[in-house]
């Protein structure tokens, strides 16, 4: 190997690098997009369903005070 076609594997080696650092944004972008498609595509097909009731609990609700009898004097 002469000293012309080592230049040109450095060049070649070179060029190739910079074009992998180029197109990777770009390539990382699709990427991403598509795992957002698809994540927005299961959330359209999961069926809406109603929010579930307040629990039932034998405690009065926060903030409100029991009733209790009056005393006799």
């Amino acid at each position: 190997m002469n000293t012309t076609q080592t230049e040109a594997l450095i060049s070649l080696v070179a060029v190739l690098g910079l074009f992998v650092l180029m197109v990777a944004p770009a390539v990382i972008g699709i990427l991403r997009d598509r795992r957002i498609e698809k994540q927005i595509r299961r959330a359209r097909a999961v069926p809406v369903t109603e929010p579930p009731g307040p629990p039932a609990t034998s405690r009065p609700a926060h903030g409100i005070a029991p009733r209790h009898p009056a005393r006799a004097a």
